[in-house]
């Protein structure tokens, strides 16, 4: 018998809700205006005026190999890179089309060049790819509701022309999985008003891929990413309803499930500042203390956390980011354990922060002090050992004088006497490591 859609996509998400860490990469034209990935819609900038981004791009310092071990040393385990996002420019050598880096002063297919340098680091890689585009003359313009040109009456388009766009579209797919060897992720975007589900030939587009890669894990955007008919919130999700839901800029206050409340793969997708793409003039970055945290609230919600870089017109990651990266990776090196393989507990969150779970494993992630012992709600006569996840040492567990008064919580402190105060050994997140009684 046949697996449903709901047991083939619980097989192909298997390592996907283990790895939880992955890095998004918005870089292209839109690096040299340096104003964020969506400038051409901002601005309202025609194909002509964008052309001088494209007669200047050369990205000398694009070191891809560079870039994976930074997403590696973070602590991520796979990386989605736009191999063309909505101004329609390709960093792969599409034979569709010849707007592509290969004709620009760069010459180099720059997607082949990042799959290559992720897979050498054992980072599994993933392309994003815009179904939208604001470059083809045959996609809707005037009238649409995000084209550049939507006020403009020149570009007024014959709509049975929209066929020919969608042609191109799944030949440019069918190229990307056909050419570039195993890929993990294909990361569409997006549906919008009535450019949902079957406008975009989406189960035809599905069978294409299933057909080339089984395997691969698809985000939910072929279809509108709300709730309704056939969607990945339903439990009868359509078959190009996709793999995982993708909200954006946003953890969900309770995680994402279905109509039925069961828990769907998911994956919040998250700048590291307030842009996808390179903006020059953007300096609002999140702390290291933030992502750390946030991911913990993503695994603590059956959630994956995918946080975006934008690369130069020169193709380096800024240096901001890369420092940001590897703070959070040297605590992913101490306290991983924590985060890979981890989900939901079966324990409701503590006040003091949250709880991850692998197994018998219950993983105590404070982010505030106490005053005196730390209650574990309801964990009496539970927990069999605790330990510090970062270095090992042991971390008591007692019933100090104090807290007699709640017989079904147990305790813990970090030092002796365990009916004292003392700071968090790290105020990022300090994980305690809960070895429970089976």
């Amino acid at each position: 018998m046949s697996q449903s859609l709901i047991e083939q996509r619980t097989e192909r998400t298997k390592w996907f809700l283990n790895d939880r860490f992955g890095m998004f990469i918005h870089w292209g034209l839109y690096a040299i205006p340096a104003r964020g990935e969506w400038i051409r819609n901002d601005e309202q900038i025609s194909v002509e005026d964008y052309q001088v981004y494209y007669d200047e791009f050369n990205p000398d310092n694009y070191d891809p190999r560079a870039w994976a071990k930074a997403a590696k040393a973070a602590g991520m385990k796979y990386a989605v890179l736009t191999a063309k996002h909505h101004d329609g420019f390709c960093l792969f050598d599409s034979q569709l089309t010849d707007y592509k880096a290969t004709n620009t002063k760069a010459g180099r297919d720059l997607v082949r060049e990042f799959l290559e340098a992720f897979r050498a680091e054992g980072l599994k890689v993933g392309l994003y790819y815009s179904i939208i585009d604001w470059h083809h003359p045959s996609y809707p313009a005037y009238g649409d509701q995000y084209h550049p040109m939507r006020f403009n009456e020149a570009y007024k388009r014959d709509p049975n022309l929209f066929g020919e766009y969608l042609d191109y579209m799944h030949g440019q797919v069918r190229e990307l999985l056909t050419n570039y060897g195993k890929l993990d992720i294909m990361w569409f975007d997006f549906s919008y008003g009535d450019m949902i589900g079957e406008k975009w030939r989406s189960h035809e587009l599905m069978e294409t891929i299933r057909s080339l890669q089984p395997h691969i894990v698809i985000d939910n955007r072929l279809e509108a990413s709300g709730e309704g008919g056939g969607s990945i919130f339903t439990k009868n999700p359509s078959f190009y309803a996709g793999d995982f839901a993708s909200p954006e800029q946003i953890i969900p206050p309770k995680g994402v499930t279905d109509e039925d409340g069961a828990s769907i793969p998911w994956e919040a997708c998250i700048t590291l500042n307030n842009n996808w793409g390179y903006g020059a003039a953007d300096f609002r970055y999140k702390t290291a203390k933030t992502i750390i945290r946030k991911l913990v609230e993503c695994v603590s919600k059956n959630g994956n956390l995918l946080l975006n870089i934008g690369p130069d017109a020169r193709g380096e990651i800024p240096a901001e980011s890369l420092r940001i990266l590897e703070e959070v990776g040297q605590w992913m090196r101490r306290n991983g354990d924590s985060i890979y393989g981890c989900g939901q507990a079966i324990w409701p969150k503590p006040e003091w922060g949250r709880y991850t779970q692998k197994g018998n494993k219950l993983y105590a992630h404070l982010f505030e002090e106490s005053v005196g012992p730390i209650g574990l709600p309801g964990l009496a006569g539970k927990v069999a050992k605790a330990r510090l996840l970062a270095d090992g040492s042991e971390v008591f567990v007692s019933r100090p004088w104090n807290t007699v008064l709640y017989p079904e919580d147990a305790f813990i402190n970090f030092a002796r006497p365990e009916v004292l105060t003392y700071p968090l050994p790290d105020e990022r997140n300090t994980v305690v490591e809960l070895t429970l009684i089976d």
